[in-house]
């Protein structure tokens, strides 16, 4: 039984036709008359499209248009789908043992990162300074005030350019001797880049005679 390409090659054959000739007439490239011919299926477009291109190699032939369809849809191969098609298990996600690694590093990077912006950022920035005692316009009665605070624990600090002594923590005590002229209390701490922090409290000495 004659197959759908050797049904269009005898017809061309016979009326002495070129598949030069038959792609002039239907404006179909030559190579895709070829390939229907030799049943090259992988080298030609989709089913209706190659349909297309049988009637109209037919009319030119001027052969039965009916019989060389009939043909071509029997000799055309079907797509092969598979039934149960296997997932794409390279996009599927794996936690590794590399993975685990880089991962540790980036978190190790992350902290000392952050650690030395905490340190830069210190060392850059004024000291914090808290003070607890005296309060503002403080009335002072006795010849010793106790100035009581907290600032950076690496700072230096004086109170009315007395040095003083910064514990762990930060806090601080220091007692000063309050003279009747005597109306502010000046505190300075002063961070390892030279930064300063200033607290100024008035007090109100009223002093016993």
């Amino acid at each position: 039984m004659k197959t759908v390409g050797e049904y269009l090659k005898q017809a061309r054959v016979k009326k002495r036709f070129s598949q030069e000739k038959i792609a002039e007439e239907t404006k179909i490239k030559e190579e895709f008359i070829s390939s229907i011919e030799r049943e090259d299926w992988e080298a030609l477009p989709e089913f209706p499209v190659v349909v297309g291109f049988v009637k109209g190699i037919v009319k030119v032939l001027k052969i039965n248009e009916r019989q060389a369809v009939a043909l071509l849809r029997r000799d055309y191969p079907p797509k092969v789908l598979p039934v149960n098609p296997k997932p794409d298990v390279s996009r599927t996600f794996t936690w590794t043992p590399r993975l685990t690694f880089v991962a540790g590093i980036v978190v190790i990077a992350l902290i000392v990162l952050g650690y030395l912006g905490f340190q830069y950022s210190s060392f850059i920035n004024p000291p914090k300074l808290v003070i607890y005692r005296p309060h503002e316009e403080e009335v002072i009665k006795e010849r010793k005030l106790m100035v009581i605070g907290e600032t950076d624990p690496d700072a230096t600090l004086k109170v009315n350019n007395q040095p003083v002594l910064i514990e762990e923590d930060g806090r601080f005590e220091v007692e000063i001797e309050i003279f009747e002229g005597t109306e502010e209390i000046i505190i300075k701490s002063v961070s390892r880049s030279g930064k300063e922090t200033i607290v100024q409290r008035k007090i109100k000495p009223e002093l016993e005679k």
